[in-house]
């Protein structure tokens, strides 16, 4: 496979430094952790930033993505089709959006609905697939509860789907995060599951200590975030936030 080239600015060499160097202080934050890094996979989430981030953790060696706006991800993975990384979705599931989702997403980390099951199945998505795990029964959060995860791990199995994980959005107070991390492994042992996505820059250590394989972290390797506004849907403005979106603590 030929290699692929990008020209960069002065502006995006600048962030590539910054970001390899912000990656290098994660690293050793899941070291100091407990963990072997390279046991841990780093999610660059790149929510509000340009395809300048994405190439900048391409190129301080990540090789993976993470999205919560389908707009964005469909806009960047279209310009940046031919860059050698995984990309995951992370927002939630919007019926309507599924087979959209399913057409850009490596990974989909926000399964959390039979019907969202059903229609990946008619879709006879490749996607892999995480099952979101809410731990504070808001309405306004997306995932499903504990004492669904199971049912739902088996009818994707049994449906052909390639469910391969969990992912929870811990709460965040430290213990409650501690016994969201806590009970996502312990389902993930339970379901013979091998990823545990846990973990965002604010919480990744205690992630990392109950086990996560893939932490999602977007403010530690970039910086602070630019408004949502810098990046509006080219067909209707501002585009409106999916089901639980609005409230959900994303900032990762």
């Amino acid at each position: 496979m030929a290699t692929t080239t990008f020209p960069a600015s002065s502006a995006e060499n600048e962030l590539t430094q910054r970001v390899a160097a912000n990656l290098a202080a994660l690293r050793a934050r899941i070291s100091a952790a407990g963990r072997d890094p390279s046991s841990v996979r780093v999610v660059a989430v790149t929510k509000t930033f340009g395809p300048e981030a994405v190439l900048a953790a391409w190129a301080a060696g990540l090789g993976a993505v993470g999205e919560n706006y389908l707009v964005e991800l469909e806009t960047k993975r279209a310009a940046l089709g031919e860059l050698a990384v995984a990309w995951h979705y992370l927002g939630a599931l919007q019926s309507n959006k599924i087979a959209r989702v399913a057409a850009v997403a490596d990974v989909i980390c926000s399964l959390s609905r039979v019907k969202e099951i059903d229609r990946l199945r008619e879709l006879a998505s490749t996607s892999k697939l995480y099952v979101q795990v809410d731990f504070t029964r808001a309405p306004e959060r997306n995932g499903a509860d504990p004492s669904d995860v199971g049912a739902l791990v088996a009818r994707a199995r049994a449906d052909g789907l390639a469910v391969c994980g969990l992912m929870t959005v811990a709460p965040a107070d430290p213990a409650g995060a501690a016994r969201a991390f806590e009970e996502t492994a312990r389902l993930a042992d339970a379901l013979a599951l091998e990823e545990r996505s846990m973990g965002m820059s604010d919480d990744l250590e205690l992630a990392c200590r109950w086990g996560s394989t893939e932490v999602r972290v977007g403010r530690a390797l970039f910086g602070p975030r630019p408004p949502r506004a810098a990046h509006p849907s080219p067909n209707m403005g501002e585009p409106v936030a999916p089901r639980g979106e609005m409230h959900e603590r994303q900032d990762t």
